[in-house]
């Protein structure tokens, strides 16, 4: 009698990637920290870096000085500014604490010394608008008539900015941790020791745990977007299915990089070490909170290379400046490198116990 033909859902496979989706969606911490964790840092990081208008600057006058009162009219009614005088200790602990951004000392209405910090953006920023006030109130005129036009674009935004960082790190952290502790894990319960008499192959096992991640991705990354563009208007200027392979490119070098991690370690204490010298670096280096361009150059070539870098990148071409799949072909090719580069190796060195 031949044997019936074998259901779909009992092929090897196919229950391995079944088994994955049950054992993440049991895990409380897994679904928080993949679905809800970036969009609570979405939430904060949007709130905190909102639009509105800039801030006064708040300027300390060091009081006693012999102009000190003339320096005070001068500034008050300036909406840039929030002038206060303080005697000189109170001055100087302000500005060392960064309560204030500026220090002014008025010897005379001619004769003003400025009190700052060059490395802090505020005090530069402070101490032109400040000598600009005083030069005003001393009778100094502008030859040229000048106007402005504020423009505020969507996409020019910290939140427009830190949205697909924060995809790609989620991606990241999916791919490495949820794949490699999983397989650690296996390992140091003696489960993969069992798999070695099956018929299974490396590549089936391995495969099934991408697979199901793959099938998570839709949901992982469409919530993310979907809540940046509904609560804090996040452009989405590029084609959605571009989105979606950069999504899928970047998940499978991560699972990868997961696998390859995995591939031998026996303790999650080992584990944890070799994840966190993968993930660090990209943490730091790549992009998440602020542009990678502002480490130096002696480094970019470094940087670059990283794939998480040209995943974030390739995000906000597309997102931001509705970049296509050609334009954004370079970053591609860096993570489709290091997916197949993880992959290869991760299959050729994986031990089962």
């Amino acid at each position: 009698m031949a044997d019936a033909p074998r259901r779909f859902t009992d092929r090897p496979l196919v229950r391995l990637v079944l088994v994955r989706i049950l054992e993440f969606v049991r895990e409380p911490e897994a679904i928080f920290w993949t679905f809800l964790f970036p969009v609570l840092m979405t939430a904060g990081l949007g709130i905190a870096f909102r639009s509105r208008p800039e801030a006064p600057s708040k300027v300390a006058i060091q009081a006693g000085a012999p102009a000190a009162s003339e320096a005070m009219a001068r500034l008050t009614g300036n909406p840039l500014l929030e002038p206060a005088l303080m005697d000189d200790s109170a001055a100087a602990r302000a500005l060392r604490t960064g309560k204030v951004a500026l220090v002014v000392i008025a010897r005379s209405t001619d004769n003003v010394e400025y009190r700052f910090d060059d490395t802090r953006p505020e005090g530069i920023s402070a101490r032109r608008v400040v000598d600009d006030a005083l030069q005003r109130g001393a009778g100094r005129t502008d030859p040229v008539l000048v106007s402005e036009a504020r423009v505020r674009e969507k996409g020019s935004r910290y939140i427009d900015f830190v949205v697909p960082g924060l995809l790609g790190m989620n991606l990241l952290g999916s791919g490495i941790w949820g794949i490699g502790f999983s397989v650690v894990d296996a390992r140091r319960k003696r489960l993969l020791k069992r798999l070695v008499a099956t018929p299974m192959s490396k590549a089936a096992y391995l495969a099934s745990f991408i697979i199901s991640r793959l099938t998570m991705l839709v949901l992982e990354a469409g919530l993310l977007v979907a809540f940046g563009i509904l609560a804090f208007g996040v452009p989405l200027r590029g084609a959605l299915g571009a989105l979606l392979l950069i999504c899928l490119l970047g998940s499978l070098a991560f699972g990868g990089l997961g696998l390859l991690v995995a591939a031998r370690p026996r303790t999650l204490e080992g584990a944890s070490g070799l994840m966190n010298l993968a993930m660090v670096p990209m943490w730091v280096f790549s992009g998440v909170f602020f542009s990678s361009s502002r480490f130096p150059d002696v480094i970019q070539p470094f940087v670059q290379a990283l794939p998480l870098t040209a995943v974030n990148d390739a995000l906000r071409a597309n997102m931001l400046e509705g970049a296509s799949l050609a334009q954004v072909a370079p970053e591609l090719a860096i993570v489709v490198a290091w997916m197949v580069g993880s992959f290869v190796i991760a299959l050729k060195i994986f031990r089962w116990q």
